[in-house]
């Protein structure tokens, strides 16, 4: 089947439908481990001398690694919930390996995307798009952060100006949720997920290599 960005956000939905109560509750965890990380980072500026208002350096540095922590684990439940919607379970929201690959790629891809924003804004949609899939790439095949994004830049190629409509879709998909008194975002979110991952699969017409990892982090 040809990739278009209209039958990734359809997959989405119908995966969406099967279960629609089983996602809505991992939006909801994930909801609160966002709320869970902001206690603890602002715990630690309380304890460094900052405030919610005034964040330390400290206290951002914690608040962002326990957002990767969360995406990472997002990232993994949205690959496994593509594969096998009928079987995954909450347990794959928490993937804390390879943690720093994960975090590296991460912060290259925003990097390109922030640096080519400032520069006449067009750079950085194209960096959004060449990169889109480094961090999918880290967690299901298990990728270094360089070649996560190079090969990110090899399924992408070919497919730009749909795949950049995706991203416009999504963020439709996403302000429709939020516009719905906020609670939409709970369908919403996982329909992005899924259509997002959906994308991936096919452009990369591989098939499913993400493992459960181990409890520990791989440092």
């Amino acid at each position: 089947m040809q990739f278009s960005p209209g039958n990734a956000i359809r997959f989405g939905w119908e995966a969406f439908k099967r279960r629609p109560w089983f996602f809505v509750g991992a939006m909801l965890i994930l909801v609160a481990a966002n709320i869970a990380a902001s206690i603890v980072s602002g715990a630690v500026d309380t304890v460094t001398g900052g405030s919610m208002d005034e964040p330390t350096l400290v206290g951002n540095l914690v608040s962002y690694l326990l957002g990767i922590l969360i995406s990472m684990g997002m990232t993994a439940f949205f690959l496994v919930a593509h594969d096998n919607p009928d079987g995954v379970e909450y347990a794959a929201l928490w993937h804390p390996k390879p943690f720093w690959n994960f975090f590296a790629a991460s912060v290259l891809a925003s990097l390109a995307v922030g640096i080519g924003l400032v520069l006449l804004i067009v750079p950085g949609l194209i960096a959004m798009v060449l990169f889109m899939f480094a961090t999918l790439l880290v967690i299901d095949r298990g990728l270094g952060p360089v070649e996560a994004m190079q090969e990110s830049m090899r399924l992408t190629k070919g497919y730009r100006w749909p795949l950049f409509g995706l991203i416009l879709l999504l963020a439709l998909v996403i302000f429709v949720g939020v516009l719905a008194l906020g609670v939409g975002v709970l369908v919403a979110g996982p329909v992005a997920g899924l259509a997002y991952v959906h994308a991936y699969r096919m452009l990369s017409g591989g098939a499913p290599r993400i493992q459960p990892p181990d409890a520990r982090l791989d440092i």
